[in-house]
């Protein structure tokens, strides 16, 4: 979770007066009111608050789902009192999520999808930490079945991996071995990842879909280069698939890439309910190979809900409201709606960025063709301006387009990224041309450099 902490250009001890919404008096902001404002004050005072944040639907930087069905909402709205742990008190909701973990286990080529084995989580984060943990449980089994030291784990993934990997590496002391970007290859390869193992690698993470320009991971040519490692020195090195994103798009519109459990060198997967799963914030997924690939000393039985429940978390209490929604995206629209939907995102993403390629400053880093996401940069003689320069004109018009560096060794490469989500139907990625192009377009005018203290200053992005 996000650390918070008091502003310091901002007094303390402010209150907020009522007068404007029709009540006396004042409210503290930072502290608890002796009595409070009531239901219908608090909606009003809350609300007017939330209009300073940006809309949702023209968000372009997130990867979170930001419209459903209506009717998807409401079930949300009527199932937000289950707490998802309560498997004894809400038998069929835990059934539900039986349901969506063999429903994905199947979709993804689990050899045991009829009796799969995963479970829902808060978010990819957290999916991807179990993954992690079953990864170190069975690799320090194999060490010290070999009778070698268990002291020194690694995980190989490259550099452009969600910072939710970085996490779990600081949190349970495995070394991070971070491949870095190399000229235009900016994910992970397979001479690049067998060149980082050894044998105290617990295992290589693949990504169906970087966050930095939405490009796949060659997961079938790792495992072949894997494969060969193994044949070669013995070294066994298993691999785990982040398709926080990927995993609800290439199933349906990639049908012949193989990155799943169709390989038998990956051994579990992680997805986002909440990205391209087409459900509010927030639910993931972690499906293992199967019941072998998830060390049964990492699962507890809890028996003081009342009955006997296996469980397998970070979390405890959590709603089970969004699993709900997952069932619901995933039996309403089926195989078929979820195609027609996905290719429509990705032949939304390709239009938007062949109209930015045309624009005439700019260059394409990815298209959209793997996921419905692409990349963009300034073309290198463009100097009056940059990356940032563009993505606060766009905020100006309500877009939110994020600018940020890549990682090493490409820190040299700012980019702009565009999302497109359920929801961005043709007119809006219409108008989002034509407002960059105006920008665009005031930007080319200029005769000089804009000010560095009014542009914003350059960063790292782990969206």
């Amino acid at each position: 979770m996000p650390l918070s902490a008091r502003r310091p250009e901002r007094a303390h001890n402010r209150t907020l007066s009522l007068s404007t919404f029709g009540h006396g008096g004042e409210m503290p902001i930072d502290q608890l009111a002796q009595t409070g404002i009531g239901p219908d004050a608090a909606y009003e005072v809350i609300s007017s608050e939330l209009l300073l944040d940006g809309q949702s639907r023209l968000n372009l930087a997130t990867f979170v789902t930001t419209w459903m069905p209506s009717a998807g909402a409401r079930l949300m709205a009527d199932t937000a009192d289950k707490n998802m742990i309560d498997k004894d008190e809400y038998p069929q909701t835990a059934l539900i999520e039986s349901r969506c973990v063999n429903i994905l286990a199947d979709l993804w080529g689990s050899p045991e999808s009829e009796h799969a084995t995963g479970c829902s989580t808060t978010g990819s984060s957290e999916a991807a930490m179990l993954a992690g943990l079953a990864l170190k449980w069975r690799w320090r089994e194999r060490a010290q079945a070999a009778g070698r030291p268990t002291d020194r784990p690694n995980l190989v993934m490259g550099v452009n991996v969600q910072v939710c990997w970085e996490k779990f590496c600081r949190y349970w002391e495995v070394e991070p071995r971070l491949v870095p970007m190399e000229g235009d290859t900016y994910h992970l390869t397979p001479e690049r990842a067998v060149a980082h193992c050894d044998e105290n690698t617990i295992g290589v993470v693949a990504i169906l879909g970087s966050t930095f320009d939405g490009s796949y991971e060659p997961v079938r040519e790792i495992s072949d280069a894997l494969d060969a490692l193994e044949a070669d020195r013995g070294l066994h090195v298993p691999m785990h698939v982040d398709a926080a994103s990927g995993g609800f798009v290439a199933p349906f519109i990639d049908r012949g890439l193989e990155w799943d459990f169709r390989l038998p060198r990956v051994q579990s997967i992680n997805a986002s309910g909440h990205k391209y799963g087409l459900v509010y914030p927030g639910v993931g997924w972690a499906i293992w190979r199967d019941e072998a690939a998830l060390p049964r000393d990492l699962v507890f039985d809890v028996n003081y809900l009342g009955g006997h429940m296996p469980t397998f978390s970070l979390n405890f209490s959590r709603p089970g409201s969004e699993v709900i929604a997952q069932y619901f995206m995933l039996t309403s629209l089926g195989r078929e709606g979820f195609t027609e939907l996905m290719e429509g995102l990705r032949e939304t993403a390709m239009r938007i960025s062949r109209g930015v390629s045309e624009l005439g400053p700019y260059r394409l880093i990815s298209d959209g063709s793997q996921l419905p996401v692409f990349a963009f940069a300034l073309d290198s003689d463009v100097t009056n301006y940059t990356e940032f320069d563009v993505s606060d004109r766009l905020r100006e018009r309500g877009w939110l387009v994020p600018a940020y560096t890549f990682p090493p060794n490409r820190q040299d490469l700012s980019v702009l990224r565009v999302v497109v989500r359920s929801g961005m139907h043709p007119e809006m990625a219409d108008q989002l041309l034509f407002d960059l192009r105006a920008i665009t377009e005031q930007l080319q005018a200029l005769d000089a450099p804009l000010p560095r203290p009014l542009a914003s200053s350059t960063q790292a992005f782990a969206h």
